[in-house]
């Protein structure tokens, strides 16, 4: 399990800097960009609830 948080903090990190730091000029772009990558946190959410839920169940 605690693979699965390191990654997801380097993936909440990685959002942050790139929100910080990175953000592309074109307020359209840079929308497309945060809702892919909030939609990418969202899914590795759902995996690893996935996973717990199986461990449980085993």
């Amino acid at each position: 399990m605690k693979p699965h948080l390191i990654i997801f903090g380097i993936l909440i990190a990685g959002f942050i800097i790139y929100n910080l730091f990175f953000a592309v000029s074109d307020d359209r772009m840079n929308t497309l960009i945060n809702i892919v990558y909030a939609s990418i946190l969202f899914g590795y959410i759902s995996f690893v609830a996935f996973t717990v839920l199986r461990k449980m169940k085993k």
